[in-house]
């Protein structure tokens, strides 16, 4: 089957254009002209990715974005913004988007943000479904996450990011292995796209005051650790 598409931009010119690219490269696809309908689309079907424009009238991308995300719909979003700012990038990922791209883009960087998203989906799995290290602990199946009890509430590219590390307690993870196994050989995002979801990380897994354990290993990449 397919791979199912949501665009939610309100450019028509755009909207055509990555219609026309994403069909051609095998997705089946569908558009909302605005905010309000994107999300009444995803409601009726929900899709593989969406892909969600920022600047729309009266329901914005980044309130699209966090009404899925309070719906807990982990469908993974990947924000298309006109502005090259921290602040916005920061904004979009807090909202629940898994990744952004900046405007004007090429389409075929877009075509390799989209199958790095979808091919990082987390897979069913069996038995052992529940990881712990110290006070944390991840559920596959429901997709929570607690720290001492305590609900930690995580993106979908987040919460890929923390089972990755909790996969490979106490071994140093390089930074190219991490960016490999979570945003895929083609990958050609930022250089500090992993700087800024470990901040994010930690941000929330820390967030009562508990001891850090994702440690930065200077030069190499990150651990999971206690110390």
């Amino acid at each position: 089957m397919r791979p199912y598409i949501l665009i939610v931009d309100d450019d028509e010119k755009i909207t055509s254009m990555l219609r026309r690219g994403l069909v051609f490269d095998g997705y089946e696809v569908q558009t909302a002209p605005n905010g309000a309908e994107g999300l009444r689309q995803v409601i009726i079907r929900e899709p593989d990715l969406v892909i969600l424009d920022v600047m729309m009238p009266e329901v914005d991308g980044w309130e699209v974005c966090r009404r899925l995300r309070e719906a807990e719909i982990s469908v993974p979003v990947l924000m298309l913004t006109a502005k090259d700012e921290v602040q916005d990038r920061v904004k979009g990922l807090d909202t629940g988007a898994d990744d952004y791209l900046v405007k004007p883009f090429a389409l075929e960087e877009l075509l390799a943000r989209v199958r790095a998203l979808l091919r990082r989906r987390p897979e069913q799995e069996g038995g052992g479904h529940r990881l712990t290290f110290e006070d944390l602990l991840l559920d596959l199946h429901t997709r929570e996450v607690k720290r001492d009890g305590k609900p930690v509430e995580l993106t979908a590219k987040e919460f890929e990011l923390l089972h990755l590390f909790m996969q490979n307690p106490k071994r140093v993870l390089p930074r190219d292995v991490i960016m490999e196994k979570i945003w895929g050989y083609d990958y050609s995002g930022e250089s500090n796209v992993l700087e800024v979801y470990i901040a994010m990380l930690r941000q929330k897994t820390e967030e009562h005051g508990d001891k850090r354990l994702i440690q930065t290993i200077r030069g190499t990449g990150y651990v999971l650790r206690g110390d």
